[in-house]
């Protein structure tokens, strides 16, 4: 992770597209799951397409809510610029591993991502090196750190680079190209990339067959000289236990990507800012924990904003993301005062809600649940749904409801009906009221600053819709291999794909006149989403705007539209109240966020699922 300008743009928008048309069939839960119906609360798999994709070495870090990124290395302030005087500062400052294991603890994370073999911190390598090059400590932190860490039960996983481009940034030159061109009997220049590519293609292999208890690589972008010598195919076959994770990137060989979420995160977000990758994808938000200053320590106390940072900490776990939280270690290890603070917070702070973060998946769209996001009288949140149990599922408030009525909460129900609510931290029981498509929790009087949760027990399926099965969808334009019966399949991991048509139609044929209160519309999260109003950029959503409905007894005669509106910008599923009867219902697309200079997301329109609801789940219960 680096703070420096772009080193390397991401791929070109082309190959972008053409990957995420890839990865868009791997919307699946693991291939063990049972089959799913419409109203189930979960969507389910039925294949791996892309093997390995839901490879078992993943589900330690699957089964993870949080990590702990170390950027920390010879430019750590006060910079070192040969490597024995900074391993000579680290032994006398008294640095020990079992510092970053208890940090870790109090974040409640399960991985360590050590970030020392980084180019902007003189790319120095923490462990015994028989490959000259660059700084090679001659005690083995690296080792160290994986011993302490796994009797905690924590993983660790190492940072490479790809970039050669700082090799000098401090001044001294952190390569020695004629020490390493004598090891390998030629000319190699390591301030080029296929000089520098082959060097840590080298360090790759010495690290996974020294250290057989590393867990993975973080690796910063590509270089050309690993696709060229086939790293990332030798890794696997290899050490087929490691995992693979890149930044910027998503290719399919990684088994995570990490979005790099520099820019925070507001309520105007329906996800924190700068996602670009959804579940079940296998992702990780990185993010520094101070509100300013590079990505290591750089001398100073930098502040911490606490409710920005657990804010971030729920809204992860609030989408399926796992929060890799950057926090900057000083030469001895420890860190400055204020991110020592917050650490010492949230070890108490998470404790009392561990079981809404930690086990479940993001709720309101994939796995179930009441609709996440915008609420009443602005409050926003987010919720999440237990893995263990799907009738088990928790409303995080993190910002809570203004004006006269700020006591009550009122959430779309997403089909669930409610069964009990309760306080998590106090067990105190919650007043509610469902009906109409709403949940409405009363009389609120104890909000927390940062997260108010609460505990709401639920039905197992969903209740009020036509099943899948009855159902008929037809469309005006298909993409082969996505056909408009994906729509009504019952499967989330299927989806509809307009063919880059729109405006577009969708109609659906109940089989008989029947009651219709309203659509339920799962769009695909394939595409990321931005502020519209922010960095002076447009919308990139391919999610639907315009749109207008139709309604037919017979199928030939439709009259004017029975409704018309413009369908928010936001993830989950998106409700089209109707009020009326019809066998045939047409949801006529006019226009997507996407702006025309978008090119892989502008009219490109996909669909999950299309539900047609006749009735809603009813419900109350006393505080």
């Amino acid at each position: 992770m680096s703070s420096e300008p772009a080193r390397r743009p991401r791929r070109l928008w082309a190959l972008w597209a053409a990957l995420l048309a890839l990865f868009s069939p791997l919307l699946l839960t693991p291939a063990s799951a049972p089959a799913a119906t419409a109203t189930d609360t979960t969507a389910t798999a039925q294949a791996d397409p892309v093997p390995g994709m839901f490879n078992p070495r993943q589900t330690w870090l699957r089964n993870s809510t949080a990590g702990l990124f170390l950027h920390w290395g010879m430019y750590t302030q006060p910079e070192h610029y040969d490597c024995d005087s900074w391993q000579k500062a680290v032994n006398d400052s008294g640095w020990n591993p079992d510092y970053w294991v208890k940090e870790t603890q109090k974040i409640h994370g399960s991985y360590i991502v050590l970030a020392t073999f980084h180019s902007r911190l003189g790319y120095a390598r923490p462990w015994p090196s028989k490959i000259p090059g660059s700084c090679s400590t001659k005690r083995d932190i690296l080792g160290e750190l994986i011993k302490a860490a796994k009797a905690k039960g924590i993983k660790v996983i190492l940072y490479m680079t790809d970039d050669p481009q700082w090799h000098d940034v401090m001044g001294p030159e952190s390569f020695d190209s004629a020490a390493y061109s004598a090891y390998k009997g030629k000319d190699v220049d390591l301030t080029t990339r296929p000089g520098f590519g082959e060097f840590s293609y080298d360090n790759f292999f010495e690290v996974m067959h020294n250290y057989p208890d590393l867990k993975g690589f973080w690796i910063d972008n590509d270089n050309e000289y690993w696709e060229q010598h086939h790293l990332y195919e030798q890794i696997r076959e290899q050490r087929p236990d490691m995992l693979l994770s890149n930044n910027n990137e998503d290719t399919p060989i990684m088994d995570t990507v990490s979005n790099e979420q520099k820019t925070g995160m507001t309520p105007d977000y329906d996800m924190p800012a700068a996602y670009w990758t959804s579940m079940p994808r296998l992702t990780e938000s990185c993010y520094k924990v101070p509100s300013s200053g590079a990505w290591w320590y750089d001398g100073q106390d930098r502040p911490v904003d606490t409710a920005l940072n657990i804010r971030r900490y729920v809204a992860n776990a609030g989408t399926s993301y796992k929060s890799l939280m950057d926090l900057q270690a000083q030469v001895d290890g420890t860190f400055p005062p204020q991110q020592q603070a917050f650490t010492d917070y949230m070890s108490k702070y998470l404790d009392p809600i561990w079981e809404s973060l930690h086990g479940v998946e993001g709720g309101g769209y994939l796995y179930g649940g009441l609709r996440p996001g915008a609420w009443n009288d602005g409050a926003y949140g987010y919720t999440t749904v237990s893995k263990e149990d799907p009738t088990r599922q928790y409303i995080h408030v993190t910002t809570r409801p203004a004006g006269t009525d700020s006591g009550t909460l009122r959430i779309r129900d997403n089909g669930m009906k409610v069964k009990r609510i309760s306080d998590l931290r106090t067990g105190k029981k919650i007043a509610f009221d469902q009906h109409d498509g709403t949940v409405t929790l009363k009389d609120i009087t104890a909000w927390d600053p940062y997260d108010t949760v609460f505990k709401v027990e639920t039905e197992r399926h969903r209740q009020g819709l036509y099943p899948s099965n009855t159902v008929r969808a037809t469309a005006t334009s298909s993409k082969d291999g996505h056909p408009a019966a994906d729509l009504t399949d019952g499967d989330l991991t299927r989806y509809w794909d307009s063919n880059a048509q729109v405006p577009v139609s969708v109609t659906l044929d109940l089989g008989g006149v029947k009651k219709a209160r309203y659509l339920a519309v799962n769009q695909t999260e394939w595409s990321p989403t931005y502020n519209r109003e922010s960095f002076g950029r447009k919308e990139d959503s391919a999610r639907i705007k315009d749109y207008k409905v139709f309604v037919s007894d017979d199928g030939e005669h439709w009259g004017d539209p029975v409704k018309t509106g413009v369908m928010e910008s936001a993830r989950s599923t998106r409700y089209v109240d109707l009020d009326t009867t019809a066998r045939y219902i047409r949801l006529e697309v006019d226009s997507t966020w996407s702006a025309a200079t978008v090119i892989p997301f502008y009219h490109q329109l996909r669909i999950d699922e299309i539900a047609v609801g006749h009735s809603y789940p009813v419900s109350h219960g006393r505080g």
